[in-house]
């Protein structure tokens, strides 16, 4: 059954939102990211900490209501409004369920940026990837293969903390980009050279390998940020086996 609050709860974080908006920054923000949405102008830190107040306001708040209060801003053209909806996620990740990467998913398919994309990935969808692995391999192997490149580079970067931290599926990681590196998407080609590259900080020679063994069929943006931490005399021997 629906929450009668949530248009309320809609309307109140609208206001909060609004509260510490800025038009210049709203102008800015809305030319860079080339949207359609209506901007309200505020920043990371002051929307992060109207998602914290509002959770500290509403301790009552259960999974699903949180559920349905996403969804229900995420109707709004409003980026604040989809921004506030992933901050709330990100800081209840602890109560979601391997079922709401489908959540997650329907989210990412109406995000349209990288801004909102990235942020539902690595703070949202891998906190649940790294609590589930098993279950979650099964959705980002269907995310991989989407028509959506959107939702191909969310296969990725909803792996990029665990890996990024030492731990993570790398083989599982390899597999989607073995198939993505071809591919003439900027958001796809820059997803696997950015995990490659924050690979390589702890573990250079997992993506020494995949970058050595796919050379031929890489994007120069995926090599070069691919390779761009790794030790010295790995980054000349790609140099020289690209030439």
């Amino acid at each position: 059954m629906s929450d009668p609050r949530i248009a309320v709860l809609v309307e109140g974080l609208e206001h909060d939102l609004r509260a510490v908006g800025d038009e210049q920054r709203a102008v800015g923000s809305k030319a860079y990211l080339k949207s359609d949405l209506e901007f309200i102008g505020v920043a990371a830190k002051p929307l992060r900490a109207v998602a914290r107040a509002f959770l500290e306001d509403y301790p009552e708040i259960d999974r699903e209501t949180l559920v349905e209060l996403v969804q229900a801003l995420w109707l709004r053209p409003i980026y604040e409004l989809k921004a506030v909806a992933v901050a709330l996620l990100e800081r209840r990740t602890g109560d979601l369920v391997i079922g709401d990467l489908d959540l997650v998913e329907r989210l990412l398919r109406r995000s349209h940026t990288w801004a909102l994309v990235d942020w539902l990935c690595t703070k949202v969808a891998a906190p649940v990837v790294e609590r589930e692995p098993e279950p979650a391999a099964v959705f980002l192997e269907r995310w991989s293969r989407d028509e959506d490149f959107w939702v191909r580079r969310a296969s990725m970067l909803a792996q990029l903390p665990a890996l990024r931290a030492g731990g993570g599926d790398f083989e599982l990681f390899a597999s989607f980009a073995s198939r993505m590196v071809g591919e003439k998407e900027f958001f796809i080609r820059k997803a696997i050279g950015w995990v490659l590259r924050d690979v390589s900080k702890k573990r250079p020679d997992l993506a020494y390998g995949f970058l050595a063994e796919h050379l031929r069929d890489l994007s120069n943006l995926t090599c070069r940020e691919g390779s761009k931490s790794l030790p010295e005399e790995q980054r000349m021997a790609l140099r020289r086996a690209r030439r």
